[in-house]
């Protein structure tokens, strides 16, 4: 599992651009920047619809006053979904950046895959929330169970910075 210190592996995943789908080089949001990334295990799930991503919109102005250049939510969702959650959300009107990573293949080579079979999750991400500074990890937050929004919640990043 990646931890503080660690460099992020690089990653494409994919966002609904002015054309339809297109991929993004998460190392291009990185690069010589300081970016908040929070994960959840699903769009329009209770815990992350109703906390998760309500939590990095209230703190917004705030991360941004510490430095944070911008905010990533990362869903094993495909893109058409996680445009239809920003919008749903605000998070979109926020300036939150929402990335799909359908392959679960960021997920998987930071080791932070997680299925739950019966809940019909199959290929999602733990909850966790990060500051990444020039790619490398700095801060990283993970919840102890996929159903809790507390540590990795923007006011738990924002008490971190």
């Amino acid at each position: 599992m990646i931890s503080v210190g660690d460099k992020l592996p690089a990653a494409t995943l994919t966002r609904i651009g002015e054309e339809g789908p297109e991929p993004v080089a998460l190392q291009d949001l990185t690069s010589g920047r300081t970016v908040a990334i929070f994960a959840v295990p699903g769009a329009f799930t209770p815990t992350c619809h109703s906390a998760h991503v309500p939590s990095f919109i209230r703190t917004k102005d705030q991360l941004a006053a510490k430095g944070i250049d911008e905010i990533i939510c990362i869903a094993g969702n495909d893109p058409f979904v996680m445009k239809a959650w920003g919008e749903a959300t605000g998070a979109a009107d926020a300036g939150i950046t929402m990335l799909a990573d359908a392959e679960c293949t960021f997920t998987d080579a930071i080791g932070m895959r997680f299925d739950a079979p019966p809940a019909g999750l199959i290929g999602r991400s733990k909850r966790y929330a990060m500051v990444v500074k020039d790619g490398e990890v700095k801060i990283l937050h993970l919840e102890e169970s996929p159903g809790t929004c507390e540590v990795s919640a923007g006011e738990g990043l924002l008490d971190a910075l």
